[in-house]
């Protein structure tokens, strides 16, 4: 059964990789995944939180912060050197059918932690704003999801990689969440105003 897992990865890593192989993608998709294409979401969060909920915001902050530190630790520092898995790029015998599209990288790729950050901070903010907006949903988690898909595109990750570096953010996503309303009671901290 494990066998079959690794195949089907590896069948659907090629469906994305290469068959969905389009001169817009190949622009596109390195851009995604570049932390620093997002700075500007990133700014704009910040202000907006410190603008609308002054300390509270800040207390916001720190947990987004928080979130993300917890996410990347667990899948770069913890996980990945537990199962050593290769990049697509770097795994000998199949890295020769695979283009790539950025440099590859010398880490090991299970689980996505491009994944498991983006997931968490979309985790976090959706649940923390959901009485604000309900479409936050959406809109945080197909961002999210984009950068997941650019790390298969580009060819430095397998798509079990960024599900389950997908999984983790969302699980660490809901918890830092949690923790932070229930630190902020509803009158500190109203996402509905």
């Amino acid at each position: 059964m494990f066998e079959q897992l690794i195949q089907f990865d590896h069948e659907l890593f090629t469906a994305i990789n290469s068959g969905l192989s389009n001169a817009f993608f190949d622009w596109l998709m390195p851009m995604l995944r570049n932390r620093y294409f997002w700075t500007p979401i990133y700014v704009f969060l910040i202000i907006f939180l410190l603008r609308n909920y002054k300390k509270s915001g800040a207390i916001c902050i720190l947990f987004l912060l928080l979130t993300f530190a917890l996410a990347d630790f667990t899948s770069a520092s913890v996980i990945k050197p537990s199962f050593q898995r290769l990049r697509p790029c770097n795994e000998s015998g199949f890295k020769e059918e695979i283009i790539s599209r950025v440099a590859c990288g010398a880490g090991f790729s299970f689980p996505s932690s491009h994944a498991s950050n983006h997931f968490a901070i979309a985790m976090f903010l959706s649940v923390v704003f959901a009485r604000r907006w309900k479409w936050i949903w959406l809109l945080t988690f197909v961002w999210a999801f984009s950068i997941a898909f650019a790390q298969v595109y580009v060819g430095v990750h397998f798509p079990l990689d960024v599900t389950a570096g997908a999984l983790l953010g969302c699980l660490i996503g809901y918890l830092t969440a949690t923790g932070f309303l229930t630190l902020l009671s509803e009158k500190k901290w109203n996402s509905g105003l």
